[in-house]
Protein backbone atom coordinates (compact mmCIF):
# COMPACT_ATOMS: atom_id res chain seq x y z
CA UNK A 1 0.00 0.00 0.00
CA UNK A 2 1.44 3.29 -0.97
CA UNK A 3 1.37 6.29 1.45
CA UNK A 4 -1.56 8.29 0.17
CA UNK A 5 -4.23 5.11 0.43
CA UNK A 6 -2.79 3.91 3.74
CA UNK A 7 -2.70 8.42 4.76
CA UNK A 8 -6.68 7.86 3.24
CA UNK A 9 -7.31 5.08 4.85
CA UNK A 10 -6.00 5.45 8.29
CA UNK A 11 -7.43 9.09 8.60
CA UNK A 12 -10.82 7.75 7.74
CA UNK A 13 -10.63 5.02 10.68
CA UNK A 14 -9.19 7.55 12.51
CA UNK A 15 -12.39 10.37 12.33
CA UNK A 16 -14.68 7.83 13.49
CA UNK A 17 -12.20 7.97 17.33
CA UNK A 18 -12.95 11.74 16.38
CA UNK A 19 -8.63 12.20 16.76
CA UNK A 20 -6.50 14.27 14.16
CA UNK A 21 -3.17 13.64 13.62
CA UNK A 22 -0.17 15.18 12.27
CA UNK A 23 1.12 13.73 9.35
CA UNK A 24 5.04 13.22 11.18
CA UNK A 25 2.62 10.88 13.20
CA UNK A 26 1.04 9.60 9.99
CA UNK A 27 4.19 8.64 8.49
CA UNK A 28 5.35 7.10 11.67
CA UNK A 29 2.18 4.49 11.35
CA UNK A 30 3.28 3.43 8.05
CA UNK A 31 6.80 3.00 8.51
CA UNK A 32 6.17 1.12 11.46
CA UNK A 33 3.33 -1.22 9.15
CA UNK A 34 6.10 -1.51 6.68
CA UNK A 35 8.44 -2.36 9.00
CA UNK A 36 6.01 -4.97 10.77
CA UNK A 37 5.79 -6.93 7.37
CA UNK A 38 9.26 -6.84 6.27
CA UNK A 39 10.15 -8.55 9.98
CA UNK A 40 7.11 -11.03 9.89
CA UNK A 41 8.86 -12.46 7.02
CA UNK A 42 11.67 -13.93 9.54
CA UNK A 43 9.85 -13.63 12.87
CA UNK A 44 6.80 -14.60 13.80
CA UNK A 45 5.56 -11.15 14.74
CA UNK A 46 1.62 -11.40 13.74
CA UNK A 47 -0.53 -13.37 11.83
CA UNK A 48 -2.49 -9.40 10.58
CA UNK A 49 -0.51 -9.07 7.59
CA UNK A 50 -2.68 -7.04 4.88
CA UNK A 51 -2.42 -3.18 5.32
CA UNK A 52 -5.89 -2.60 6.04
CA UNK A 53 -5.87 -5.15 8.68
CA UNK A 54 -3.60 -3.77 10.07
CA UNK A 55 -4.62 -0.60 10.21
CA UNK A 56 -7.56 -1.52 11.79
CA UNK A 57 -6.90 -4.59 14.30
CA UNK A 58 -3.34 -3.51 15.51
CA UNK A 59 -3.34 0.35 15.11
CA UNK A 60 -7.36 1.58 15.28
CA UNK A 61 -7.83 -1.17 17.96
CA UNK A 62 -4.28 0.08 19.81
CA UNK A 63 -5.39 3.50 19.95
CA UNK A 64 -8.92 3.25 21.18
CA UNK A 65 -7.87 2.74 24.63
CA UNK A 66 -5.41 5.94 24.45
CA UNK A 67 -9.19 7.71 25.97
CA UNK A 68 -8.26 5.75 29.35
CA UNK A 69 -4.43 7.44 29.70
CA UNK A 70 -5.16 10.58 31.64
CA UNK A 71 -4.50 13.71 30.44
CA UNK A 72 -1.82 14.89 32.31
CA UNK A 73 1.84 15.11 30.74
CA UNK A 74 4.60 12.12 31.27
CA UNK A 75 2.65 9.36 32.75
CA UNK A 76 4.26 6.16 32.76
CA UNK A 77 3.02 3.08 30.66
CA UNK A 78 4.74 -0.74 30.87
CA UNK A 79 2.99 -2.78 28.30
CA UNK A 80 3.14 -6.10 29.38
CA UNK A 81 3.25 -9.27 26.46
CA UNK A 82 3.71 -6.48 23.90
CA UNK A 83 4.59 -9.08 21.04
CA UNK A 84 4.96 -6.65 17.88
CA UNK A 85 4.65 -3.75 19.85
CA UNK A 86 1.08 -2.90 20.87
CA UNK A 87 -0.65 -0.92 21.88
CA UNK A 88 2.69 0.21 23.58
CA UNK A 89 3.62 1.57 20.23
CA UNK A 90 0.81 3.56 18.96
CA UNK A 91 -0.08 5.01 22.48
CA UNK A 92 3.84 6.41 22.63
CA UNK A 93 2.98 8.13 18.77
CA UNK A 94 0.13 9.83 19.17
CA UNK A 95 1.29 10.99 22.58
CA UNK A 96 4.27 12.03 22.66
CA UNK A 97 4.29 13.07 26.53
CA UNK A 98 4.06 9.23 27.46
CA UNK A 99 6.81 7.55 29.23
CA UNK A 100 6.46 4.16 27.76
CA UNK A 101 8.22 0.62 28.47
CA UNK A 102 8.16 -2.39 26.12
CA UNK A 103 7.85 -5.69 28.05
CA UNK A 104 8.63 -9.48 26.33
CA UNK A 105 9.96 -12.48 26.66
CA UNK A 106 10.84 -12.95 23.49
CA UNK A 107 14.29 -11.35 22.93
CA UNK A 108 13.97 -11.13 18.96
CA UNK A 109 10.15 -9.48 19.12
CA UNK A 110 12.92 -6.88 21.47
CA UNK A 111 15.19 -6.93 18.46
CA UNK A 112 12.27 -5.53 16.08
CA UNK A 113 10.92 -3.30 18.95
CA UNK A 114 14.60 -1.47 19.11
CA UNK A 115 14.70 -1.28 15.37
CA UNK A 116 10.92 0.10 15.30
CA UNK A 117 11.80 3.00 18.14
CA UNK A 118 15.12 3.91 16.28
CA UNK A 119 13.07 4.04 12.38
CA UNK A 120 10.82 6.15 13.98
CA UNK A 121 12.83 8.17 16.02
CA UNK A 122 10.89 7.87 18.99
CA UNK A 123 11.54 9.19 22.52
CA UNK A 124 11.10 8.21 26.24
CA UNK A 125 10.23 4.41 25.37
CA UNK A 126 12.10 1.04 25.34
CA UNK A 127 11.58 -2.42 25.09
CA UNK A 128 13.23 -4.90 27.99
CA UNK A 129 13.54 -8.96 27.36
CA UNK A 130 11.78 -10.28 30.36
CA UNK A 131 8.97 -12.49 31.96
CA UNK A 132 6.38 -10.33 34.16
CA UNK A 133 6.66 -12.84 36.80
CA UNK A 134 10.31 -12.22 37.13
CA UNK A 135 10.58 -8.01 36.40
CA UNK A 136 7.65 -7.77 38.41
CA UNK A 137 9.69 -8.59 41.26
CA UNK A 138 12.25 -6.17 40.55
CA UNK A 139 12.74 -3.06 42.29
CA UNK A 140 13.38 -1.15 39.44
CA UNK A 141 9.64 -1.56 37.85
CA UNK A 142 7.59 -2.91 40.81
CA UNK A 143 4.86 -0.60 41.50
CA UNK A 144 6.70 2.01 39.38
CA UNK A 145 3.93 2.55 36.85
CA UNK A 146 0.85 4.78 36.30
CA UNK A 147 -1.04 2.17 34.13
CA UNK A 148 0.11 -1.15 33.20
CA UNK A 149 -1.05 -2.30 29.94
CA UNK A 150 -2.02 -5.35 28.40
CA UNK A 151 -3.54 -7.02 25.11
CA UNK A 152 -5.05 -10.36 24.63
CA UNK A 153 -2.09 -12.05 26.66
CA UNK A 154 -4.07 -14.19 28.90
CA UNK A 155 -6.77 -15.23 31.09
CA UNK A 156 -7.76 -11.87 33.51
CA UNK A 157 -7.43 -13.91 36.92
CA UNK A 158 -3.57 -14.91 35.49
CA UNK A 159 -3.19 -11.72 33.64
CA UNK A 160 -3.77 -9.80 36.85
CA UNK A 161 -1.01 -11.40 38.69
CA UNK A 162 1.65 -10.27 35.69
CA UNK A 163 -0.53 -6.78 35.89
CA UNK A 164 -0.78 -5.18 39.29
CA UNK A 165 2.55 -5.51 41.04
CA UNK A 166 4.06 -2.96 38.39
CA UNK A 167 1.01 -0.61 39.09
CA UNK A 168 1.77 2.21 41.81
CA UNK A 169 -0.61 2.49 44.41
CA UNK A 170 -3.92 4.91 42.88
CA UNK A 171 -2.61 3.68 39.46
CA UNK A 172 -4.56 1.57 36.83
CA UNK A 173 -4.38 -1.75 34.85
CA UNK A 174 -6.08 -1.66 31.48
CA UNK A 175 -6.43 -5.09 29.96
CA UNK A 176 -7.43 -5.06 26.20
CA UNK A 177 -9.47 -8.81 25.64
CA UNK A 178 -11.73 -9.87 23.25
CA UNK A 179 -15.72 -10.67 23.66
CA UNK A 180 -17.65 -12.87 26.14
CA UNK A 181 -15.80 -11.54 29.56
CA UNK A 182 -18.14 -12.53 31.75
CA UNK A 183 -16.90 -15.35 33.16
CA UNK A 184 -13.57 -14.23 33.56
CA UNK A 185 -14.57 -11.27 35.42
CA UNK A 186 -16.94 -13.63 37.58
CA UNK A 187 -13.49 -15.63 38.07
CA UNK A 188 -11.05 -12.64 38.81
CA UNK A 189 -12.33 -11.52 42.08
CA UNK A 190 -10.50 -13.29 44.12
CA UNK A 191 -7.47 -12.62 42.52
CA UNK A 192 -8.25 -8.81 42.25
CA UNK A 193 -8.24 -8.67 46.21
CA UNK A 194 -5.31 -10.75 46.95
CA UNK A 195 -3.12 -8.72 44.72
CA UNK A 196 -4.65 -5.44 45.65
CA UNK A 197 -6.87 -4.45 42.74
CA UNK A 198 -10.47 -3.12 42.72
CA UNK A 199 -12.24 -3.62 39.09
CA UNK A 200 -13.73 0.15 38.56
CA UNK A 201 -14.72 -0.29 34.73
CA UNK A 202 -15.91 -2.41 32.21
CA UNK A 203 -16.54 -1.41 28.39
CA UNK A 204 -17.31 -3.98 25.65
CA UNK A 205 -18.24 -2.84 22.35
CA UNK A 206 -18.08 -3.39 18.21
CA UNK A 207 -14.78 -2.32 16.99
CA UNK A 208 -15.54 0.61 15.08
CA UNK A 209 -18.21 0.04 12.44
CA UNK A 210 -17.38 -4.18 11.74
CA UNK A 211 -18.47 -7.09 14.23
CA UNK A 212 -15.27 -7.64 15.67
CA UNK A 213 -16.36 -7.50 19.71
CA UNK A 214 -13.95 -6.00 21.97
CA UNK A 215 -13.76 -5.54 25.58
CA UNK A 216 -11.56 -3.17 27.97
CA UNK A 217 -11.13 -3.99 31.50
CA UNK A 218 -9.98 -1.10 34.07
CA UNK A 219 -8.65 -2.11 37.25
CA UNK A 220 -7.39 0.18 40.40
CA UNK A 221 -4.43 -0.40 42.43
CA UNK A 222 -5.98 0.39 45.50
CA UNK A 223 -3.50 -1.60 47.96
CA UNK A 224 -0.08 -2.62 48.00
CA UNK A 225 0.71 -5.69 46.11
CA UNK A 226 1.96 -8.52 48.69
CA UNK A 227 5.82 -8.78 48.05
CA UNK A 228 4.98 -12.63 47.33
CA UNK A 229 3.30 -12.08 44.58
CA UNK A 230 3.54 -12.06 41.23
CA UNK A 231 5.24 -15.52 41.88
CA UNK A 232 7.48 -17.98 40.08
CA UNK A 233 7.58 -17.91 36.00
CA UNK A 234 4.93 -20.43 35.11
CA UNK A 235 2.98 -20.28 38.51
CA UNK A 236 0.53 -17.67 37.65
CA UNK A 237 -0.51 -19.87 34.20
CA UNK A 238 -0.52 -23.37 36.29
CA UNK A 239 -2.36 -22.19 39.49
CA UNK A 240 -4.72 -19.65 39.08
CA UNK A 241 -5.75 -17.69 42.00
CA UNK A 242 -8.87 -18.92 41.87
Amino acid sequence: MDFTKFKTEFNSELEKLNILLEDEQVNQFYKYMNLLIEWNKNINLTAITEPSDIILKHFIDSIYVSKYIEIPANSSIIDIGTGAGFPGIPLKIIRKDLNITLLDSLNKRIMFLDNVINNLDLKDISAIHGRAEEMGKNKKYREMFDYAISRAVANLTVLSEYMIPFVKLGGKSICMKGGNIKEELENSQKALGILGGNLIHVEEFNLLDTDIKRSLIIIEKCKITPIKYPRKPGTPAKDPLM
